[in-house]
């Protein structure tokens, strides 16, 4: 409207077509039509006031209102467009859908206009800025890092970036993983460099933290919320895939990733984050910072002594864990196995872990207590197995000797044979006959296993069989009880014809 106001003065002032062209403000063609309606209006009468911007747009202006003579190929497919388009869709891939799935033969450019004329008809959403007061909040991220080569081995890395929202001063930390431990420790260290903590920390929904992202209702992992409790700060979780209520992290992992890595070699993970300090100390932190117009180590100064104090001993660092309680009295953590008691098998427990000590719960309720095992380790306490699997731990061949030398030299004579099997262990055989003394006492087991020996028989299903049966009390064979010290040195017994018709 400008122009045309421009245009119209210079008319009314006598100047021609050709003189206005020259300046540049309008063609010679477009301004004969101006003319040719400004005189039908009667706006070039000089003793007539010029009409306001309004009167000019409606007549010169454009209208956008007005159909389009030309309708897109597009056109048809405009709803289905629609949908990929705000699913994030990208245009190539919904030209070659159309093409695929419904026969579309137009361009690639049709399409493209036609996601164009979408957009400008969704508009763009507007947003606010966030203040932040002094010392109120730290924003978190991870980024992607530089690729470490230590012996020859690639590896990946992340950048942890915890930014203070008002004084813009930052902790930044090369990691190897995004995982719980790392996530926590990250927080430590951010809070020892700042020397103190700040009274929120503004984060997204990574898995590490936020077990369930909800904009009304997020749930934070349990190891977080321990740490948060420990340090005295509430935690700030982003709606879901709105990254710009933490915009200030970001600028700043972006500002890591564009003037940091680039151009730099690191020798390990250690070096890279001896070099990550001090470009924290000596750059980042001593520029003048785009929205601040201040250097973010100056506000810092200011900011500093009004974040909150640490504590005198710091929280432990502690991740939880649900688990089930397998089959074999095990819970299985970090690739390393933990027994819990026998009763609870098929349940869920919580796991404590610390960087020493595994610790069970259930229900709240500690049942287990652990040293931390490497990976590939395993902590079972024996009294968390089942009776039977009790049993045949502790009862040892020589348990199981040491008992039967208690009840008598028969029954130790028959454990003695047992175990000198050449081919047979006869371990749980052992463990019964020992046990039998239970059910029957000492004094029948020593008799039935003198007559198990007697019949050259030292077996657990012999010496059942004659406590059963109460043979155990009739009297022995005089050769074989002559001989029973020739069996147990490990020679063989024979009996006579007369014993074998007898018995």
């Amino acid at each position: 409207m400008f122009e045309y106001r421009q245009v119209l003065v210079r008319m009314r002032q006598g100047d021609s077509d050709r003189d206005i062209a020259r300046g540049g403000l309008m063609g010679r063609k477009k301004l004969t039509t101006v003319r040719r309606e400004a005189l039908a209006l009667g706006w070039l009468d000089p003793a007539q006031p010029l009409p306001d911007d309004a009167t000019i747009a409606g007549v010169f202006g454009r209208t956008p209102h007005l159909p389009h003579t030309c309708v897109s190929t597009v056109e048809p497919f405009r709803e289905q467009v629609s949908k990929w388009a705000a699913a994030g869709v990208q245009g190539t891939t919904i030209h070659a859908a159309l093409q695929r799935n419904h026969g579309y033969t137009g361009g690639y450019d049709s399409v493209k206009r036609m996601l164009w004329r979408l957009a400008a008809e969704r508009g763009v959403p507007a947003t606010t800025i966030l203040d932040f007061e002094i010392a109120d909040a730290a924003q978190v991220d991870f980024g992607a890092g530089p690729v470490l080569t230590v012996n020859g081995m690639s590896l990946k890395t992340w950048i942890f970036v915890m930014t203070l929202c008002w004084s813009r001063h930052q902790y930044a930390e090369v990691v190897l993983d995004q995982t719980v431990e790392t996530w926590l420790a990250c927080h430590r260290r951010a809070f020892e460099w700042f020397g103190g903590c700040p009274n929120r920390i503004i984060i997204d929904n990574a898995k590490c933290a936020i077990i369930k992202a909800c904009r009304y209702d997020p749930a934070a992992q349990r190891s977080y919320a321990g740490l948060a409790e420990g340090y005295g700060f509430r935690i700030d979780a982003c709606p879901p895939r709105d990254p710009q209520k933490k915009g200030i992290v970001e600028s700043g992992v972006k500002y890591i990733k564009k003037s940091f890595v680039p151009l730099r070699e690191f020798r390990d993970q250690a070096d890279a984050n001896r070099q990550l300090r001090e470009w924290v100390m000596q750059e980042a932190g001593t520029r003048t910072h785009g929205t601040t117009q201040e250097q973010p180590l100056m506000r810092f100064t200011i900011e500093k002594p009004l974040l909150m104090p640490l504590p005198d001993v710091p929280p432990v660092l502690s991740v939880w864990e649900d688990v089930k309680l397998h089959r074999d009295g095990h819970v299985v953590y970090r690739y390393a196995r933990y027994s819990a008691p026998y009763a609870l098998v098929g349940k869920q427990l919580w796991l404590k872990a610390t960087d020493t000590v595994i610790q069970l719960f259930h229900r709240h309720e500690l049942v287990a207590t652990h040293p931390r095992q490497p990976r590939g380790g395993r902590h079972t306490v024996r009294d968390h197995q089942p009776p039977e699997a009790q049993a045949w731990l502790e009862h040892d061949p020589q348990w199981c000797l040491a008992r039967a030398k208690e009840i008598g030299p028969s029954c130790h004579g028959v454990i003695l044979a047992l175990f000198n099997d050449a081919v047979l262990i006869n371990l749980r055989g052992a463990q019964g006959i020992v046990r039998l003394h239970r059910k029957v006492g000492d004094q029948r087991l020593e008799a039935a296993c003198a007559r198990a020996l007697a019949f050259n028989s030292p077996k657990y299903s012999t010496v059942k069989g004659i406590l059963d049966k109460g043979l155990e009390s009739e009297a022995l064979p005089q050769p074989a009880a002559a001989n029973a010290n020739t069996y147990l040195s490990g020679g063989r017994f024979g009996r006579d014809l007369h014993s074998l018709m007898i018995h």
